[in-house]
């Protein structure tokens, strides 16, 4: 395996970690950590229900923590990973924040941000966003999938 696909399944197994807190917690499980410079600057998983919250999504919550870690809402050059492609309300905020590069494991349907109906995360006609992150989905993709699943039970 190269470089990017060894970090990235490291990465997305922490990430199905933080996925099974939130199944844990009794709510959806996503978990997603941003990585920048090789080290990690935010990670979250899903808090809608525990916090009443329907913007505490998992990759919210890793970006708020990401921007207070750095002191900037720019996060340029850093990676989201996530279990769950992010929606479009969190692609709204991949854009606003700058992340470079998106991994995750499965594809969250018609609301996806890169392969849904508003695949906000490809639009490269929002001169303020700068370019579109570059996207990467399947990343242990099967163990995604079987925690989704079993939130589904």
């Amino acid at each position: 395996m190269t470089g990017h696909a060894v970090d990235d399944e490291r990465h997305m197994r922490r990430c199905l970690e933080l996925a099974r807190r939130a199944l844990d917690a009794g709510d959806v499980p996503v978990g997603a950590l941003i990585v920048r410079e090789e080290r990690i600057i935010g990670e979250g998983y899903e808090r809608v229900r525990a916090e009443l919250d329907p913007s505490a999504h998992a990759e919210i919550v890793a970006i708020r923590e990401a921007c207070r870690a750095t002191g900037s809402i720019d996060l340029s050059g850093a990676t989201l990973y996530t279990t769950v492609e992010p929606c479009v309300l969190c692609a709204y905020a991949v854009r606003q924040s700058r992340i470079a590069r998106l991994v995750f494991g499965v594809p969250a349907g018609e609301l996806g941000g890169a392969t849904g109906t508003y695949p906000v995360l490809g639009n490269a006609t929002v001169a303020k966003w700068g370019a579109p992150p570059t996207v990467q989905g399947g990343v242990c993709a099967a163990e995604c999938a079987a925690l989704l699943a079993r939130r589904r039970r």
